[in-house]
């Protein structure tokens, strides 16, 4: 028997057109899964079934808030019809404002913790009764190495992070007793689209700051990719993990290990 296989389990990845939750669900194809995915509108649903058809994984997109309990309730129920009950949930969907903190507004603010940190306890909610029925489930909250460690720019995106973090423990202390394991995922810094601006070269070819700064933190020297977080979703997503309980596996580089180089 294959620890790691998913074959035959079904798997709703929130956010999941493009970046992460697109690499993730790639990995959970490979492992056997059937894949579901949500987002926001109708257009990032179209370019997400498009990624989907082009990597050549059948899939199921809808469209929902992830902060509208009563369009995830919805949107689970309709899951269950069309497809089967739920066996893993992946929480990817999040924002971040890189903003100082003294001009944050509270609006903002509360926008970054709705999607990070509220999203993930409502899309949970509603699988967990199922998940409960059927006596095992999986809940993978994507966290981040803000759920530890604070930086400039970032305080909302921080304290949800940090928030999810504990909501992942509590998951496992509140429902553990039904077979059901919730454990988090803190990707280090992901080579994806929306980090792209912060790895173009200068004009006078020379390195972004930030770029330089990332590689200098991490000791493998450079970015993730994407599908380096296949395996370890793959492992908090298969009965590998059935002893793995309310645990944060950084999938970093090591950066969170690492003090950084010493200046020359």
């Amino acid at each position: 028997m294959n620890q790691f296989s998913l074959e035959g389990k079904i798997a709703l990845i929130t956010g999941a057109s493009y970046g992460i939750g697109f690499g993730i669900a790639q990995a959970y194809h490979n492992a056997g899964a059937k894949i579901v995915f949500n987002d926001i509108s109708e257009e990032a649903v179209a370019r997400g079934l498009e990624n989907y058809k082009a990597a050549g994984i059948p899939v199921h997109g809808y469209v929902c808030d992830v902060t509208n309990e009563e369009q995830v309730q919805a949107m689970v129920k309709q899951i269950e019809e069309e497809v089967g009950i739920i066996d893993i949930l992946v929480n990817n969907a999040g924002i971040i404002k890189r903003i100082p903190m003294t001009e944050l507004s509270a609006s903002d603010w509360r926008k970054v913790i709705d999607i990070d940190l509220t999203g993930p306890f409502i899309c949970s909610k509603a699988v967990l009764p199922s998940m409960i029925k059927k006596g095992h489930g999986k809940i993978i909250n994507i966290c981040s190495m803000m759920s530890e460690l604070g930086r400039e720019t970032v305080s909302a995106y921080a304290a949800a992070k940090g928030g999810l973090k504990m909501l992942t423990r509590n998951i496992c202390a509140e429902y553990g007793e039904y077979n059901i394991q919730c454990n988090g995922i803190g990707p280090g810094y992901i080579a994806t689209p929306q980090t792209a601006p912060l790895r173009e070269t200068q004009p006078d070819g020379s390195k972004h700051p930030f770029d330089q700064f990332i590689c200098s933190r991490t000791p493998a020297g450079r970015w993730l990719n994407p599908d380096e977080l296949g395996g370890p979703a793959v492992f908090l997503a298969s009965d590998a993990s059935n002893a793995v309980n309310g645990h944060i596996l950084y999938v970093d580089g090591g950066i969170l290990a690492y003090i950084g180089k010493q200046p020359k």
